[in-house]
């Protein structure tokens, strides 16, 4: 993560297949309304599934992500009690400050 390199933070790790998030906390950080955001639209499963063609509820993309972590849109930051899904450097810098 370069563009975390030479700021003030500490990464910690965390394989999602070994260590998925828990369901409180997908559905503390999750938002309904923009549920693109959260899920990887990269994932053979999203594919498989039809889901770019789905219009999903947010416990219905909770419960996919859980049963398949690959669905999950990676990286996850996670600063001061927000997190945000996905590679976004306007949205890690949000959260850091």
């Amino acid at each position: 993560m370069s563009y975390l390199d030479g700021k003030d933070v500490t990464i910690t790790r965390h394989d999602l297949a070994k260590e998925p998030p828990s369901r409180a906390f997908l559905e503390k950080h999750v938002d309904a309304s923009n549920l693109d955001r959260f899920l990887n639209p990269r994932s053979p499963s999203y594919k498989e599934r039809g889901l770019g063609e789905r219009k999903l509820t947010k416990k219905e993309a909770i419960d996919l992500m859980l049963e398949d972590t690959n669905l999950i849109r990676r990286p996850i930051v996670v600063a001061g009690g927000k997190a945000t899904f996905g590679y976004d450097e306007n949205q890690w810098d949000e959260i850091l400050d």
